[in-house]
């Protein structure tokens, strides 16, 4: 009771101190009135800077527009023109390449289909701006603003041409091999040696992209769609943030538009230099749409803004053309590891780390195990929720040995239940709860019985799991794959819908994830009665039913925006240890499991006790470390009385 009253008497004095430190230190009226002056200042001095910063660009836009329109200018007549789209195309892919820029402006990839069943069409015009920047000896080129003409074209290879007036030219070529998602570039200069400084050795590259919303579901894809990159030297890494954020890297070898299932990758023979990129999430409540500038509206259908200025190699005598790839397909691991081997110097690329797979070990579980468990199954046509219930037996399958180790530990416990009873009632007191707890150890202990026995083999199990929950949501296999009520596997099924959103549940319930919770429920009754709750007081054992019982709701809220595919996986694989657990449960003679206990507890009697080791010891010692501490307490307790 004296506990009690000082712990209330502590909470109101720490309630009377904040306010009381609250009241002190608020600014007085004066105080107030000058910190508004200063952010008042403060916000002047901002808009003259910014207004300056429009000034300057727009003389700089001005002394650009005339440098276009010099009539003594090497370039002049490449600033106008009439637009032509060229097309290279082969089984996989279909690229679109401009003359004004001679760059790709559209992508489509013809094994895959968007929402609406035609070819997935990954960017176009709109959504892209790519240029070159290089610097001459008296105007600059900024490709994106120069028409070119075609040269030479085929089947797989195009070259355009910005020729200048009299001062060399400068040429595109692009190259799309048969059954590739990687185009070439090459870019050489030829006879310019006058137009470019002798001295120069770099040009400036400017890649600028909105991503779209391609999938069913914007939250989850948005995750998934960020800028990756590779720094020289370094493993992949990627800029993913809920808000605008920008980067520096002195060198980096392949940068990665990112969304959930595709990519639109730069890869250079040589790395980038002095790269600043930029990411910034863009809102998905405005339905208006417009041209690629730097002020207009966001449409719907764009989740996130990427940007990117660095600068590569570049000869200006052409005897070293800059030679560049273009990755543009989807997010496929084993397509990725392929590609990653096609090189221009050889290096592997890693591009299948564009495959999220979790953490390193997760990662070598999913890349060494599942990766090829699933590819083998998904090689007999079976529909994909086929493939992951049978993936789901097999995995379940592996992890039984320590599934049965899990298991028998726990009927170890249930069979010495009787005996933790007595102590529990030898020492009915809170304050002999360390007596309690020592005396159950050492009751452990003859009866050869660890009560960490089942936590080894559950850590094991927990990277498989873990493995397959970063595998599922990302695997392009299962995107647009139909199964059951669900019409994606690759996104939450909606079969309960409602218009409006409702706070961490949206506008959907996922029936899959209801069947998850509802056997979640199932497992953790089944559970609770196959656990002894010897040992615990009923407020413990009241708490642990509330928190079992808490999981499937919280479960419920997480994980119904998530893909019908992994809470397939969930509801299934929470099914198989129902039916597991039933399994062994039946196989497994309980009285003949006490009668071994009973002799390991005699062999113990008879024999000299052992010196505990591992776990057992840090258990004791840290009981008899809490015991001197709590007989130090009830010491100064007693003497304080006096």
């Amino acid at each position: 009771m004296n506990t009690r009253k000082y712990s209330i008497i502590g909470w109101i004095l720490i309630f009377a101190i904040t306010i009381g430190f609250f009241l002190l230190n608020k600014p007085s009226a004066e105080k107030l009135a000058a910190q508004k002056a200063a952010i008042a200042a403060q916000d002047s001095i901002r808009r003259a800077e910014t207004e300056k910063a429009a000034a300057e660009a727009m003389k700089a836009q001005e002394r650009y527009m005339q440098e276009l329109n010099d009539t003594t200018s090497a370039l002049y007549g490449t600033a106008t023109g009439s637009e032509t789209i060229y097309t290279l195309r082969n089984n996989l892919l279909s690229v679109d390449i401009s003359s004004k820029g001679a760059a790709i402006v559209s992508a489509t990839l013809f094994k895959y289909k968007d929402r609406d069943g035609n070819p997935m069409l990954l960017f176009d015009e709109d959504d892209r701006n790519f240029a070159f920047l290089i610097d001459g000896k008296n105007e600059n080129i900024v490709t994106s603003d120069r028409y070119f003409s075609v040269v030479g074209q085929n089947d797989s290879t195009l070259t355009l041409r910005l020729n200048t007036n009299g001062a060399g030219y400068l040429d595109f070529t692009y190259t799309l091999p048969s059954e590739s998602y990687i185009v070439s570039l090459d870019v050489k200069a030829v006879g310019m040696q006058n137009f470019f400084p002798s001295q120069m050795s770099t040009m400036g590259v400017r890649w600028n992209q909105r991503m779209r919303h391609q999938e069913k579901g914007y939250m989850f894809e948005q995750r998934f769609t960020y800028l990756s990159y590779r720094e020289s030297g370094k493993d992949p890494n990627h800029i993913n943030e809920n808000k605008s954020r920008a980067a520096d890297f002195e060198s980096v070898d392949w940068l990665a538009y990112k969304n959930q299932f595709f990519s639109t990758v730069l890869i250079g023979a040589t790395p980038f230099t002095t790269a600043h990129l930029t990411s910034s999430v863009l809102m998905e409540n405005n339905n208006s749409s417009a041209k690629f500038t730097e002020t207009d509206t966001i449409p719907a259908f764009y989740m996130k803004n990427l940007g990117a200025t660095m600068n590569t190699s570049f000869d200006p005598s052409g005897t070293n053309p800059s030679k560049f790839q273009f990755y543009i397909g989807p997010n496929h691991f084993r397509t990725l590891k392929a590609c990653s081997k096609q090189s221009l110097d050889g290096s592997n690329l890693q591009l299948d780390k564009l495959v999220y797979m979790g953490l390193p070990i997760v990662r070598l579980i999913n890349r060494y195990v599942i990766v090829y468990l699933f590819d083998f199954l998904a090689s007999f046509g079976w529909n994909m929720g086929i493939v992951l219930l049978v993936l789901t037996l097999i995995v379940k399958l592996l992890v039984l040995p320590f599934t049965r180790k899990q298991y028998m530990s726990s009927a170890k416990m249930r069979a010495l239940k009787p005996h933790i009873d007595e102590i529990s009632a030898k020492y009915p007191n809170p304050e002999d709860a360390m007596q309690k707890q020592q005396e159950t150890m050492q009751m452990y202990s003859k009866y050869g019985v660890s009560p960490m026995g089942g936590c080894l083999p559950a850590l094991i199990q927990m990277p498989i799991w873990m493995a397959l929950f970063f595998f599922v949501p990302n695997a392009i296999e299962l995107r647009q794959q139909h199964f059951l009520w669900a019409s994606d596997l690759s996104a939450y099924d909606d079969v309960i819908s409602w218009s409006g959103n409702i706070p961490l549940l949206g506008n959907h319930l996922s029936l899959f994830c209801l069947l998850f919770c509802v056997m979640n429920i199932l497992n953790t009754v089944y559970s609770m009665k196959m656990q002894p709750a010897a040992g615990q007081d009923q407020s413990q054992q009241n708490m642990m039913k509330w928190m079992m019982y808490l999981m499937p709701v919280i479960f419920l809220f997480t994980l119904n925006g998530y893909s019908s595919g992994l809470n397939y996986y969930y509801c299934i694989s929470t099914v198989m240890s129902i039916l597991i657990m039933i399994i062994m449960k039946r196989t497994t003679n309980e009285k003949k499991l006490l009668d071994e206990l009973e002799t390991n507890y005699k062999k113990n009697q008879a024999n000299p006790p052992k010196k505990t080791s591992g776990m057992m010891a840090r258990l004791e010692a840290m009981q008899k470390e809490q015991e001197r501490i709590q007989r130090e307490q009830q010491e100064r307790a007693q003497r304080g009385k006096r």
